[in-house]
């Protein structure tokens, strides 16, 4: 079973992305830039408080995951003589291929559905529009647009939930490539939904992981309690 208050913890995540969201829109970059740092970290701790010894795989694979997506948002920060961008993609792209992981592995309740043939045309689409302006960076971006599109379509296996959050995920990296390799194209508070997508994919799927668990933990003990 869950915690009694397990949530609290996970509301406090919420309360920590809103303020760093609005900072962003505002343009407090002194408020936004801390926050940012500490996303990450709160939903380690959310899913820590939400959870049992022992913890079990999935579990560790989900803090594993949320652990390199950090390192993912605090490249700049970490490693300031290293170059930001691909230290982004790389740290990321280990998160998701541990999600992948994850989902197809121990959270997977059906299979594929037909229609997440889509991520497959997301991803033509993206690298097409995005090519001329990838620079050296274009393999690199091609082959994590394809982790990233094997995470959305591997969290279709999962719970609504985990797959609502893959797929917001996704979205989130959709918005911030063109920001990142055309920003005079995005409209202004694009930053903002980059965050706001992020923090509420990252969010879906840890809530869907430790409701997955739970429900799975519960259902062993009451199979073991007839035998």
């Amino acid at each position: 079973m869950l915690p009694r208050y397990w949530w609290v913890a996970f509301a406090a995540y919420a309360l920590v992305s809103a303020v760093h969201i609005v900072a962003l829109a505002v343009g407090a970059d002194e408020l936004a830039a801390p926050t940012k740092i500490a996303l990450m970290p709160m939903l380690f701790l959310a899913v820590a408080l939400a959870t049992r010894k022992p913890r079990g795989v999935a579990i560790g694979l989900l803090l594993a995951a949320i652990t390199a997506s950090w390192l993912g948002d605090s490249a700049g920060f970490f490693f300031p003589a290293l170059p930001t961008l691909p230290l982004m993609i790389g740290f990321f792209a280990l998160a998701h291929l541990v999600y992948i992981w994850l989902f197809m592995k121990h959270l997977a309740v059906r299979r594929i559905p037909r229609w997440s043939i889509v991520f497959a045309l997301w991803w033509i689409v993206l690298i097409v529009v995005l090519w001329p302006h990838l620079g050296g960076l274009a393999i690199a971006v091609a082959l994590y647009g394809l982790v990233l599109g094997g995470t959305a379509a591997a969290s279709t296996r999962a719970s609504r939930i985990v797959t609502w959050g893959g797929v917001l995920f996704l979205t989130s990296d959709t918005l911030l490539a063109f920001l990142l390799f055309t920003p005079e194209f995005v409209p202004p508070l694009t930053d903002p939904a980059v965050m706001l997508t992020y923090t509420l994919g990252q969010g879906l799927i840890a809530a869907g992981t430790v409701l997955a668990v739970s429900r799975m933990n519960r259902t062993t003990h009451t199979e073991a309690r007839t035998i």
